[in-house]
């Protein structure tokens, strides 16, 4: 799922086109299958919703145009609108909180 968001059934209803950047798609794949499962879910709601997601945990916005929050405890993911207007985001990182870059 996170290489190809775009070609996902549900597309019709999406109103934001949200990309994975390599780096996050690639430390995704190193995800915890429940973790993996949550970032899914995520992408999901970004992709329905837009990038303000205050439904999960510990979200906040980073910046002007970043965002973070909590898949769980441990797992976080960052993501950052490109466009406005067309309406594109792109998750910047997924992975250890330790680690993430805020």
């Amino acid at each position: 799922m996170v290489d190809n968001i775009a070609n996902m059934p549900y597309s019709e209803f999406v109103s934001w086109k949200v990309n994975v950047s390599k780096k996050a798609a690639k430390r995704a794949k190193k995800l915890p299958k429940k973790v993996m499962d949550l970032f899914e879910v995520l992408l999901l709601d970004l992709a329905k919703i837009g990038p303000a997601q205050p439904e999960w945990g510990n979200y906040s916005k980073l910046t002007h145009d970043r965002y973070h929050c909590h898949l769980n405890y441990s797992f976080v993911a960052v993501w950052e609108v490109i466009d406005k207007e067309i309406r594109i985001l792109e998750v910047t990182y997924v992975g250890s909180r330790e680690d993430a870059p805020y």
